[in-house]
């Protein structure tokens, strides 16, 4: 279906190419017409303009009207022109089986099945241990999901400064207590809970264009080339995909199955992008049911545990959430007050938490959303009239990870209990 729609905007487009052209001929056509006509126009102004000057002549021996001088008189005829022929419009003839040959048909071959070839259990256990570890960790994130509720009050736990950074506009969590942040200038720092410095790289990047995927390799995207990048942990760097004409801005590695999402801007259009662990594009999520654009600026992007794709656009002012399918599901844009959305993550509870700073960062409110799954306000985790919160995450202790502008400072909140 997403080959069709590119052949049928292809032709469209040539079509419509094709019809200027002619609009144009036609247009230059009719304006050489027109200019025809307003020479002659002159042309016979300037000759009634001389025959009342004969009418009003004391000269009878050289007037024309009274001496009938034929050639004096003579009166040029209407110039000669053509009358435009419009184009035509034909209309197409297609019908329903000519539409189901373009997108193809889905048949039940003629084979017969065969039976499936059951491997022998192997007698040795080492083949069951993993699957039972899987089993142990999924069992402690659900026992840890039964046991977390929203607390009554908001704590602040502690602070850490991240090094080499102006702001902190973007967190990304990463393994064994490492995270990655960065600032509007590009600089991207790694560092552990503490603070303490461990990488840094150059990058041309600005809001949520980094991620730690769950192999624990950093992928970012690289606006200004139009590429993505992954650093493995070995710090080999290598090109993950090109967006060719499209600026990556975002985004973010899905917990659930490993599926990059990459929010993207170009010529005034938005979209987000879904790629399969080796590069491979399979989703495109541009557009609601009616047709209409779901994003501007998509700056921001995380999944939440049902998969929907939440994401915050900062030119929307809200946050636009779509279901794993790319159907859309809700935009939250405030609780009525100005809503300006910059950082945006997820818990393991299915709550949407996300940043909410004044206009260009001057003087207002600051503040922390917390919505639920369903977009539905809860309550305000922080609010501050000095503070401009940008980036944050929620951290394997299940805490909240907040950065600001105009300082390097992390604060760590506890909001479950």
């Amino acid at each position: 279906a997403e080959s069709l729609k590119r052949l049928v905007d292809t032709v469209a487009s040539d079509e419509i190419e094709r019809v200027n052209k002619m609009e144009e001929s036609l247009e230059e056509r009719l304006k050489s017409q027109d200019k025809t006509y307003q020479d002659y126009i002159s042309y016979l102004e300037e000759l009634v303009r001389e025959f009342n000057g004969y009418l009003s002549s004391t000269k009878v021996h050289s007037n024309p009207l009274i001496l009938s001088q034929p050639d004096q008189l003579k009166i040029k005829p209407i110039p000669k022109t053509i009358i435009p022929v419009p184009p035509v419009f034909n209309a197409g003839q297609y019908s329903k089986e000519d539409v189901s040959k373009l997108l193809g048909r889905v048949t039940a071959p003629d084979t017969k099945p065969e039976n499936r070839k059951i491997k022998p259990m192997e007698t040795a256990s080492t083949q069951l241990k993993p699957t039972e570890q899987q089993r142990i960790q999924n069992r402690e994130k659900s026992d840890v999901k039964r046991t977390l509720s929203l607390s009554s009050s908001v704590t602040k736990v502690r602070e850490y400064t991240v090094p080499d950074v102006s702001s902190v506009y973007h967190i990304s969590l990463g393994k064994a207590g490492r995270l990655w942040a960065s600032d509007s200038k590009g600089n991207l720092v790694k560092t552990d809970l503490q603070g303490n410095q461990l990488q840094k790289i150059q990058t041309n990047g600005g809001y949520g264009y980094h991620i730690v995927t769950h192999d624990g390799d950093l992928i970012y995207t690289d606006r200004k080339n139009k590429v993505i990048n992954t650093i493995t942990l070995n710090n080999t760097i290598t090109e993950f995909n090109k967006t060719v004409d499209w600026e990556p801005i975002s985004i973010h590695s899905s917990h659930i199955n490993g599926d990059i999402l990459v929010g993207m801007i170009k010529d005034g259009e938005a979209k987000v992008t879904r790629y399969n662990k080796k590069g491979k594009e399979i989703q495109n999520i541009q557009s609601d049911n009616k047709g209409q654009g779901l994003y501007s600026d998509p700056h921001y992007i995380t999944e939440n545990i049902n998969g929907d794709v939440c994401t915050s656009d900062y030119k929307k002012h809200a946050v636009v959430v779509v279901n794993k399918s790319g159907q859309h599901r809700f935009s939250y844009t405030g609780q009525g007050s100005q809503f300006n959305p910059f950082g945006i993550c997820t818990d393991l509870l299915g709550h949407i938490l996300v940043c909410s700073s004044p206009l260009f960062l001057m003087s207002g409110d600051s503040t922390v959303y917390l919505l639920d799954q369903h977009g539905q306000f809860l309550f305000l985790i922080l609010t501050e009239q000095l503070r401009f919160y940008l980036g944050l995450c929620v951290a394997d202790e299940n805490n909240l990870h907040v950065g600001q502008y105009n300082t390097n400072t992390v604060t760590v909140y506890k909001y479950l209990q």
